[in-house]
């Protein structure tokens, strides 16, 4: 059973302590906290975007506990958090804004779905699979009744339950879903939007497991090209795409490919992400088999290492290899 006030305990705690006993609401203030801190996710400065949500977090908190502008800012600072790998933080952040867009809008409402695909996504990370469908199939239930098969909403959830599907081996059901969620995003967005490259950047991972690489490339090629344009060279997205590409070209042997490929995606993610985090040790571990392969063991142990280190840190993701994914549904 979820308990809805355990991240609202820490999370007012802190807020209060920031404004102090005498504070007064500020709209204003808490608007522009949240605009900044959303602006940040969509960037990728994930870091960042969570300082600027724990300020909106701390000005929400003075219109009072059940108001729908606390639930924003906390599910935004779960975001924020579930984004940079930090899973067990963000959880029960996610939860209190659940809890209070239910009361407030109701249980069928397009925001509590809105929250309940966070919440699926962070149960993914952790190996909570069974959890994460059901809160998946509740978001994408309420999203089709309340905006229609054919919204990117509805093209969000399915996303989500195909990420779940693949954590399963389930990759047809998976590739049918990423289908559906990508024609509806074309159509709804417009075929160079960043959400359908995520959708195709995933859909190729179909394709590599499944050794179809001649499907496989372009779908990568025209996911890097939109999410490039779209997003700028130094987004998250764009180093997911760079790393995908690069494992293609090793499974292929097309080792001088792949490398430089390794590399950028590496110093795309410790920029944007930090040093420490999940995504960073799968272009360590992607680039330290590729040394290996090419005769480079002394140069593969160190990146190896540094890789192992980053796994070991406790953060609650179980399944750090389905966080690119996750992100598409978040």
């Amino acid at each position: 059973m979820r308990n809805p006030h355990a991240g609202w305990l820490l999370v007012a705690a802190v807020g209060l302590a920031m404004v102090g006993p005498v504070a007064r609401a500020d709209d204003a203030a808490w608007r522009d906290s949240l605009a900044a801190g959303s602006k940040a996710i969509d960037e990728g400065r994930f870091a960042e975007a969570e300082k600027l949500l724990n300020v909106a977090v701390a000005e929400a908190v003075n219109f009072g506990p059940e108001d729908p502008r606390l639930a924003e800012a906390l599910h935004g600072l779960a975001r924020s958090l579930a984004k940079q790998g930090k899973a067990l933080e963000a959880e029960p952040i996610a939860e209190r804004a659940l809890a209070i867009r239910e009361r407030a809008l109701g249980a069928d409402h397009p925001d509590v779905a809105q929250v309940l695909t966070t919440l699926a996504a962070i149960d993914m990370v952790q190996g909570k699979i069974p959890d994460a469908a059901a809160l998946a199939h509740r978001a994408l239930a309420i999203r089709e009744e309340a905006l229609g098969p054919d919204h990117p909403d509805v093209a969000t959830s399915l996303t989500m339950l195909a990420a779940l599907h693949l954590t399963q081996g389930r990759s047809v059901e998976a590739d049918l879903l990423y289908q559906r969620a990508l024609a509806i995003k074309e159509k709804g967005l417009g075929a160079d939007h960043p959400d359908v490259g995520r959708i195709l950047t995933n859909l190729a991972g179909i394709y590599q497991s499944q050794s179809r690489f001649s499907k496989a490339e372009p779908l990568l090629k025209r996911a890097l090209a939109i999410n490039e344009k779209a997003l700028g060279a130094d987004h998250p997205d764009v180093a997911t795409t760079l790393n995908n590409l690069g494992a293609l070209c090793c499974q292929q042997g097309r080792f001088g490919d792949a490398e430089p490929l390794f590399k950028r995606a590496l110093a795309v993610r410790e920029k944007a992400l930090g040093p420490d985090h999940p995504d960073v040790a799968t272009v360590l571990e992607n680039y330290a088999a590729l040394l290996r392969k090419t005769d480079r063991a002394e140069a593969a142990e160190p990146t190896e290492a540094r890789a192992k280190s980053i796994r070991e840190k406790p953060r609650g993701a179980k399944r750090p290899d389905m966080m690119a994914r996750v992100h598409a549904a978040t």
